[in-house]
């Protein structure tokens, strides 16, 4: 072919599949996409050296859809979660409950009374919206929302601890996911971090010893992603905060996680719950609004009034503040906390509620659907081990079912390759030559998306 056999823009756009993906992006990404694959054919064509031949429509076509797939994949876009960790930092952590979802449409939508008193015809407080139902699921006297746990953390160093010191226990210098590290967080906040005792044991002289006119925080952090164990001394959370009773300094304790209820229920550990920690005497205490609680990404600190207070006047809080549709989000999401018959109504707690005998059923129900639509490649049902995730409850797991698929012409990671290239995209993990696909993070009502991902990349 030509150069004057190069097809018109026109004759591209008129393909069922490109206009779907003008539907999702607009009309101007599709035409840049397809505008690149024509100026490489004009530009291979007229090539002073060797030029070649314009490809034939069906090749320029397969290059134009190769190329609106990339800019897909750059944008959110969903996946059934086959990796058997629920809380999965890199999938988007928590799903959110129905309620949730319908509130954030809600305020979104339109206006809303974020920062206005409908009783007093004034300007209120966007805080006030959740306040009242953190201070019922929690026990404390006070709370705030920032944008996430991180946040919540630097806030308080900033507001108590600045020029100041913070003595933390040399065994909870957490690391947290992305290589955040809770040293660094001290400098940055301007405090200066002191640590206390050993790896393995820490005792409360430890701290008593610490203490100087300079000291401004006493800090404890949630071990969320390792555990020490054996040798082993610690200080319990009541007795630091009994220290800094004593000696009139504030008490802080970065909970992660956030579980609002015993996790014992569903047959995990007990993970501490922040009305545990409120209980035990801590002045501030900090969690995440997207872990264990269930809801939107956002950090949480509740406590005392007068320290809460504190964290509101500091001006740090504007640039931390979050929007009328989290809020909206995590409101809703406490409200079912409140009403406990609902808490499985949260996407997390309906994930554990399941019986493993259900998701084998379900396991069965797959492996049925994909013989009967492939025919190709190998799958059967395997029993496996799903974990909480999220830097939460890290060697807690539940039992649960999957299924496994493997083929015998292309390796285990070129199969999870073709689970994850087109829609309905499945995420699972590779073991011992099998893709594995754990079902406790997948909804039932997903199932036959499922059947459809895995025929697809068994498929020739």
């Amino acid at each position: 072919m030509s150069l004057r056999d190069l097809p018109a823009m026109g004759r591209f756009l008129a393909e069922p599949d490109i206009a779907a993906f003008s539907a999702l992006y607009g009309s101007t990404v599709v035409k840049a996409a397809v505008d690149g694959v024509l100026r490489e054919a004009r530009a291979g064509a007229t090539r002073a050296d060797a030029p070649r031949d314009v490809p034939p429509f069906v090749d320029l076509l397969a290059a134009a859809r190769q190329e609106l797939a990339r800019v897909e994949l750059d944008a959110l876009v969903e996946v059934l979660n086959g990796t058997g960790i629920l809380l999965h930092t890199n999938l988007g952590r928590a799903p959110l409950a129905r309620s949730a979802l319908a509130a954030m449409a809600s305020v979104s939508g339109g206006y809303s009374n974020l920062e206005f008193d409908i009783a007093a015809g004034t300007r209120g407080s966007r805080y006030a919206r959740v306040t009242t139902l953190l201070r019922e699921t929690t026990g404390a006297a006070d709370a705030l929302v920032v944008n996430n746990c991180a946040a919540a953390v630097l806030l308080i160093l900033d507001t108590f601890g600045k020029g100041r010191e913070v003595v933390v226990s040399r065994n909870q210098l957490i690391e947290i996911g992305g290589g955040f590290r809770l040293p660094d967080v001290l400098a940055r906040s301007g405090a200066t971090l002191v640590e206390v005792g050993a790896t393995n044991k820490v005792y409360l002289r430890d701290f008593e010893r610490a203490l100087t006119p300079n000291t401004a925080l006493l800090l404890r952090s949630h071990t969320s992603n390792y555990r020490i164990e054996g040798f082993t001394a610690d200080v319990s959370a009541a007795e630091l905060a009994a220290l800094g009773k004593r000696a009139g300094i504030p008490t802080v304790e970065d909970l992660g996680g956030g579980a609002l209820v015993d996790l014992s229920r569903y047959g995990l550990p007990h993970e501490r719950t922040v009305r545990e920690a409120v209980a035990d005497g801590i002045d501030l205490v900090a969690f995440s609004g997207d872990k264990l609680l269930g809801g939107p990404q956002c950090g949480i600190v509740v406590g005392a009034s007068a320290a809460i207070a504190r964290l509101r006047a500091n001006p740090l809080l504007r640039a931390l503040r979050v929007d009328k549709a989290t809020l909206a989000a995590l409101a809703a999401t406490l409200r079912l906390y409140l009403a406990e018959d609902d808490l499985e109504e949260i996407p997390f707690y309906a994930m554990l509620a399941v019986p493993a005998a259900d998701l084998r059923a379900r396991a069965n129900g797959v492996v049925t659907g994909v013989r009967e639509t492939s025919g190709q490649g190998e799958i059967g049902v395997v029993e496996t081990q799903a974990y909480a995730g999220g830097g939460s409850a890290p060697l807690a797991t539940v039992p649960s079912y999957g299924v496994a698929i493997r083929h015998p012409q292309i390796a285990a990671s070129a199969l999870a390759a073709r689970l994850r290239s087109s829609p309905p995209r499945a995420i699972g993990r590779v073991a011992a030559g099998d893709v594995l696909l754990d079902l406790r993070a997948i909804p039932a009502a997903r199932d036959g998306d499922l059947v459809d991902a895995v025929a697809r990349a068994l498929s020739p």
